[in-house]
């Protein structure tokens, strides 16, 4: 996703921030912070039938410079890795604004 393309239609807000997934790729935040959190999908499992995200590369990367990435990780399940990617992103605009 290009940081500069403007999302139309509605997309879902989450703790005041937009929320947005296009295949397996998950944007959170405002492009008008200093950062966003960046969730790509590597690996999903079957779980009561039903195809579930598994392993979940997790990233904090900066909308003013271009494949800056700031934080990275990798979790097991889309909550925990959205869980820490909040934190992070949280962690990483309060040192910005200090």
């Amino acid at each position: 996703m290009d940081n500069k393309t403007p999302v139309n239609g509605k997309y879902i807000m989450y703790k005041g921030k937009p929320l947005v997934r296009e295949n397996n790729i998950i944007c959170y935040g405002d492009m008008e912070d200093e950062y966003y959190l960046f969730l790509m999908i590597l690996t999903n499992k079957k779980e009561n039938g039903i195809e579930v995200p598994d392993k979940i590369l997790v990233q904090i990367l900066s909308t003013k410079e271009k494949n800056k990435i700031i934080k990275q990780g990798e979790k097991s399940g889309l909550y925990d890795a959205l869980d820490i990617g909040i934190i992070w992103l949280e962690r990483a605009l309060a040192d910005k604004a200090k």
